[in-house]
């Protein structure tokens, strides 16, 4: 099973990964709310948004491959829908690309998301890189989150590994009794794996379950939090957060 999933690179050495999680959540979410917030027509504010997600990835030193990687994976789900806006929307003129005409006011829309929706990723992207993700539910935990949240998260990560494991083990036992799923009525065998996994998830979900309540469980993963919200952690989160709204009101 692998177990480097959101966090694969969060053990690297940086001045970002040694941060307090809660001075990363709070900047990266403030970034967020400011981003989508700003206008779409002030090109400079998102510009600098940019440019302060690239000096933390350089700070932060993560390869650049694996920033791409995840974020392509999300984006194109967002643009495939976005991207018909143009041919659909009216107001503030067209343009003529060849035979089809595309709005003005679409364009701006297509922007509007594509711009937006990459600030977002890659915000999510720096805070799940850098900080391995026992830390960040326990630092949202001190930032009051609600502890049922929190331990979902922290269930759903950790068993996700071993409900992959469950699957690949079936789908080799399928495989070896020579499934070619060529044929339509071959798709019933697929249904009954779903059926089988989701029922195996139950049963073994009861079972952990059983086991936390025999060990004293009573509703909090105690671990431990070696972090201190000190002076950089403070200028971290002024600047993360006051970056953003300074080149919003100067754009």
């Amino acid at each position: 099973m692998k177990h480097a999933f959101l966090d694969e690179y969060s053990g690297l050495e940086s001045p970002v990964h040694r941060l307090d999680p809660r001075a990363k959540l709070v900047g990266l979410v403030a970034l967020i709310v400011v981003c989508v917030t700003t206008p779409p027509n002030l090109y400079t504010a998102f510009a600098a948004y940019l440019g302060l997600e690239v000096s933390l990835i350089l700070l932060s030193r993560l390869p650049w491959r694996h920033v791409l990687k995840r974020l392509f994976i999300v984006l194109p789900f967002i643009l495939v829908v976005a991207a018909f806006i143009p041919f659909f929307s009216r107001g503030g003129g067209s343009y003529n690309l060849g035979p089809v005409r595309v709005s003005a006011h679409g364009l701006l829309v297509l922007w509007n998301v594509a711009v937006k929706s990459t600030v977002s990723v890659l915000a999510v992207i720096i805070l799940s890189s850098t900080t391995p993700f026992p830390d960040l539910l326990r630092g949202m935990e001190k930032l009051k989150a609600p502890r049922l949240f929190t331990s979902l998260l922290s269930f759903t990560y950790r068993y996700v590994f071993v409900l992959v494991d469950e699957a690949q083990r079936m789908r080799r036992a399928r495989d070896s009794r020579g499934w070619s799923g060529r044929w339509l009525w071959q798709a019933k065998v697929i249904g009954h794996m779903i059926a089988t996994l989701f029922l195996r998830s139950y049963e073994r979900g009861e079972r952990v379950y059983a086991a936390m309540l025999a060990r004293g469980y009573g509703g909090e993963v105690r671990t431990l939090y070696l972090y201190e919200f000190g002076p950089l952690e403070i200028g971290f989160t002024v600047l993360v957060t006051l970056f953003p709204v300074t080149a919003r009101l100067l754009s």
